[in-house]
Parts: C-alpha cells; sequence; structure tokens
C-alpha cells in the first residue's frame, strides 16, 4: 500500500514540476533559455563530475563536493574543494570549471588558452570517488568472508556468505574451468574474480540514482580500456609457443598463403582487447541513456501541458521500472561476458600443442 501512494504521488509531481521548467511570464526570450535540454541532461548525468549533484533545492543544485588536485607547471600543485568553484559560478585561485574542464582565468574570468594546457587535472572526480569507493567494499567483503572461511571452513554457510561461495563457484566451475582448462584455471582465478565482482558491483552502483550510487564508472571508457588492456597483457605475457605458433606460423598453411592469414592474425590479436572494451563501454552507457531518455519524455510534454506532462509520466515510469529491471539483468550478463572472453583468451593462451 506504501509503494502505490509512492508511486501516486510520483506521477503527481513529476508532471507538475515538468511544466514549470519554462519560467512564468511572456518572455519568450526567458522561457527559451530555461526550455529544457534534454540531451544536456543525459550528458551531464552520464559524463563525469568535480562534484557529486544529490537535486535540487529551490532552484540550487546542492551538492557534495569532492577535492580538487591540480598540478600547473609554473604554479605548482594547488588542493581544495570543489565547492569553492560554485557549481562553475565562480573562479578560485586563477582557476575556473567549464563544462567540467578546469581552465586558467585571469581577473576578469577570461580562459587563458595557454595557461590551461600547462594544467594536469588530478581531481577525484565522482567515477574517482566510486571507483574508490567500490574497492573498499570488495576488499572488506571478501576479507571478511575469507576470515569467515578460515573460521569455519566445514560449515555450511548461510546468508550472503553462502551467495558469495555460490558466485565464486559459478566463476569457477562454469566459466575458468570450461574456457582455460583444468591444469592452468587456478593462475588466473584471483583476476577472474576480481574483474567479476568489480564490473558487477560499479553496474549495479551506476543504477542507483543517490548517493553514493549513481556513477557511471563502467560507461566511462577509460574504466573499460583499462581492464581490457590489462586482458590483453596477461594474455600476451603468458602464452605459450603454440599461441604464436597459430598467429605466425599456422601448422599445414602454405607460406604464400601465410602472407594473408599472418596480418589477419595480428589485427585479430589486437581488436581483441579493443572488442572488450567497446562491448562493456557501449553496453552500459546505452542503457543509462535509454532510462534518461525515457525521463526526459515527461518534461519534454510537460512543456507542451500539465496534462501531456501527466499522460507521458505513465508511460515514461512504466518503461523506466522495466528497463531498470532489464538493467539489472544486464548488469550481470556484462560482468560475466567480459569475464567469460578474459577466460577464453587465457585459455587460447596457454592451450596445449595437439
Amino acid at each position: 500500500m506504501n509503494r502505490f501512494l509512492i508511486h501516486i504521488l510520483y506521477f503527481i509531481i513529476i508532471p507538475l514540476y515538468s511544466s514549470n521548467i519554462v519560467a512564468p511570464g511572456g518572455d519568450s526570450a526567458d522561457k527559451s533559455s530555461k526550455k529544457f535540454k534534454p540531451g544536456y541532461m543525459i550528458m551531464h548525468h552520464i559524463t563525469d563530475t568535480h562534484e557529486w549533484h544529490v537535486f535540487d533545492w529551490k532552484g540550487k543544485p546542492v551538492s557534495i563536493p569532492l577535492p580538487i588536485i591540480l598540478y600547473h607547471e609554473g604554479r605548482g600543485l594547488s588542493v581544495f574543494m570543489s565547492s569553492k568553484f560554485n557549481h562553475g559560478n565562480d573562479s578560485f585561485m586563477g582557476y575556473m570549471l567549464d563544462h567540467e574542464k578546469i581552465i586558467v582565468v585571469d581577473e576578469n574570468n577570461k580562459i587563458n588558452n595557454t595557461e590551461t594546457q600547462k594544467v594536469w587535472d588530478l581531481s577525484i572526480t565522482k567515477n574517482v570517488f566510486s571507483l574508490f569507493f567500490s574497492i573498499i567494499i570488495l576488499l572488506v567483503v571478501f576479507l571478511k568472508t575469507a576470515t569467515l572461511y578460515k573460521k569455519e571452513p566445514s560449515v555450511v554457510k548461510k546468508g550472503f556468505s553462502g551467495f558469495l561461495e555460490t558466485m565464486i563457484l559459478f566463476v569457477r566451475d562454469d566459466i575458468a574451468k570450461p574456457a582455460i582448462g583444468k591444469k592452468y584455471y587456478m593462475r588466473y582465478m584471483p583476476f577472474l574474480l576480481t574483474v567479476f565482482f568489480f564490473i558487477w558491483l560499479n553496474n549495479l552502483l551506476g543504477l542507483i540514482p543517490i548517493f553514493p550510487g549513481g556513477a557511471n564508472l563502467t560507461g566511462n571508457i577509460a574504466v573499460p580500456m583499462i581492464l581490457a588492456s590489462i586482458v590483453f597483457i596477461i594474455t600476451t605475457l603468458s602464452a605459450k609457443k603454440t599461441y604464436w605458433q597459430h598467429i605466425f606460423a599456422m601448422p599445414g598453411v602454405p607460406k604464400p598463403v601465410l602472407l594473408i592469414l599472418t596480418p589477419v592474425e595480428i589485427i585479430g590479436m589486437l581488436l581483441k582487447p579493443f572488442v572488450l572494451m567497446i562491448r562493456l563501454f557501449a553496453n552500459i552507457t546505452a542503457g543509462h541513456i535509454i532510462i534518461l531518455s525515457f525521463f526526459s519524455l515527461i518534461f519534454i510534454f510537460g512543456e507542451i501541458s500539465p496534462v501531456a506532462g501527466y499522460g507521458a509520466s505513465i508511460l515514461s515510469v512504466s518503461f523506466v521500472i522495466f528497463m531498470t529491471f532489464l538493467e539489472l539483468l544486464v548488469a550481470f550478463l556484462q560482468a560475466y561476458v567480459f569475464t567469460l572472453l578474459a577466460a577464453i583468451y587465457f585459455g587460447s593462451a596457454v592451450e596445449e600443442e595437439h
């Protein structure tokens, strides 16, 4: 019953809010300046930021400030909180935040492009904070679980510990062993477990709209790129003679044909981490964009009329609820697919000669 009342209030409040996005009055210029921009809203939510926006109160943003760490080749190191920028409206120590980019300005807040190029931004952004937060969660959970298993190794675990054991066995028995083989799978298990739970946890955190969730960490292409690069490095360093033979000197293939196949195999080897990176990045980002696009329909129709806002809210929220449940499945599937492909690459690297 309580959930039903919450949904009813949601349907009432959202259209009313959306109908007031355009400022009251007859000034068309003022209306166009406050017109809802879905593209800006979507990009603002999926990109990284220097502060953690929580909500708006009386037209003003309420955010959690994050540390700004800047190194300038002439000024040296500067450390302060993002609240000094006043949501990008003020400058501080000659720096200013312009569309989440740190710029150097003069006394009149005019940008100095030459000095801006000398700035190294080492700030703890929303994605970086989420990265540290997820690492702390994983360390606490697994260290506590490991301690519990050391104390009582023979006791059947229940609750969350039992769930973790099930997922660990799933990665071992359904991913590592079949893809890598019983002889070598254990050497890769620490990495496979780490990457599986890291991606899964951050995918779930990205679906939580309030702090400490909401960061699009796995949808930031830098994170999938690093994970895919690590997979490529491990595969390359642990590769056996058979792996390189299949790339540069495939047995039974005539030498003239090797001139064609070898470049193809080299390109395929280099494309593997790229495919891993794009698959994770695109799927997670697309899910966020779709959900935010459905929310945008409420405000778009609300600008037309409050009645249209009411109608769009019912349809949009229904689709958002459906997409959210679908994203819960996608969050797991993307962690599973990334881990499985990594295991397959490791398996091909250590494959024994037939």
